[in-house]
């Protein structure tokens, strides 16, 4: 089965500050091997990417190592930073963190919203990292200065229930689900253990993850938040919150496909299309994955390419897996092995340079 290059519009490559975690390159890696030929980068690294020296600093590594196509956000500080537009036209969007996060960039204070809505440039994106009533607000936001916001990870019924009214009002939202949050839930954390159970938003109850799949007409994207950490980390005292989902998300979403709760259409929708829509990506020319959608397997986390070396669906059982990925007429990956070099992505946003 031929599928489009698949687009994840919210990843942590975790570099600069913790290389460890993940690179450009293990990161890259572990997007070619889900079938991810472009994925977009969030800014809460360390230090994070809030201005022209940072953003540099990330794309210089994503540059260098990057195997797979690729824009870094900008991430929203205290301070509007000087040359707005021309770090609005080299990063893949605005992320504001409005809600419990971890790092450095949430903005507790309204007018600090209200600011980057007033000054960050009106076609590019704005992403809004926002939960229960704090997602009401930048939705009233979105409303008020009559403008596009995306929501990241959306989780809760009250979360969907509240996007779904605004998209019947006609307001400029749209939202991204994480399929952790969709095939995962509170019922899960007994099994997983309370520091590989860590994630933010959290895992909501069923209730909620029902409310997911029963509005899924209203969610735009598939999402992984790809956010990894060792099991050492996980496992330790404190553990930080996140789960890796790269190389997990497509063949978890097939299997959903076989099942009848998902069609083939509403995978590519929310992984390709819409993605590419909302974040105005370009097209990347003679680019398509091929899938062996009969393919069953485990899912196991030291098989997998990315450096977390685990998975909150250890021993799942899955239909589907990417066998080929070609890129810009390159085939780039094969039957597990990444054939694309360090530094073969390109930066998507200067495809888009003027």
């Amino acid at each position: 089965m031929k599928l489009p290059g698949l687009i994840d519009p919210h990843v942590h490559m975790r570099e600069p500050g913790a290389a460890h975690k993940e690179d450009w390159d293990s990161g890259t890696a572990a997007a070619l091997a889900g079938g991810f030929t472009a994925v977009l980068a969030m800014p809460n690294t360390s230090p994070p990417v809030t201005g022209a020296e940072t953003l540099d600093l990330a794309l210089q590594a994503a540059g260098k190592k990057a195997r797979c196509d690729y824009a870094q956000y900008l991430g929203a500080g205290p301070q509007i930073p000087d040359g707005l537009d021309d770090l609005a036209r080299r990063s893949a969007g605005l992320k504001m963190y409005l809600d419990q996060t971890y790092g450095p960039l949430r903005l507790d204070e309204m007018t600090l919203w209200m600011a980057h809505f007033e000054r960050w440039p009106h076609d590019r994106p704005i992403v809004a990292h926002a939960e229960s009533r704090t997602l009401a607000a930048v939705i009233l936001l979105a409303g008020l200065y009559d403008r596009p916001v995306h929501l990241a990870h959306v989780s809760l019924k009250e979360e969907i229930l509240l996007i779904r009214k605004a998209k019947e009002r006609g307001l400029k939202v749209t939202c991204e689900v994480a399929p952790h949050h969709l095939l995962l839930s509170t019922e899960d954390l007994p099994h997983l253990g309370q520091g590989r159970g860590e994630v933010r938003p959290r895992l909501a109850s069923p209730e909620d993850r029902k409310a997911l799949w029963e509005n899924l007409a209203y969610i735009d994207c598939f999402a992984t938040d790809h956010a990894p950490h060792t099991a050492a980390e996980k496992d330790s005292e404190n553990p930080p919150p996140g789960f890796p989902g790269l190389e997990t998300a497509l063949p978890l979403l097939l299997s959903a496909v076989h099942e009848g709760r998902l069609s083939l259409e509403d995978v590519v929708l929310r992984m390709h299309t819409n993605p590419r829509q909302i974040f105005g990506l370009p097209e990347q020319p003679d680019t398509w994955i091929e899938v062996d959608e009969e393919a069953e397997w485990e899912i196991r986390g030291q098989e997998m390419l990315s450096r977390s070396a685990w998975t909150p669906f250890e021993g799942w059982k899955v239909r589907g897996r990417v066998q080929r990925v070609v890129l810009r007429g390159q085939e780039v990956y094969r039957d597990g092995q990444v054939l694309a070099p360090p530094g073969y992505g390109r930066n998507l946003r200067d495809d888009l340079a003027i």
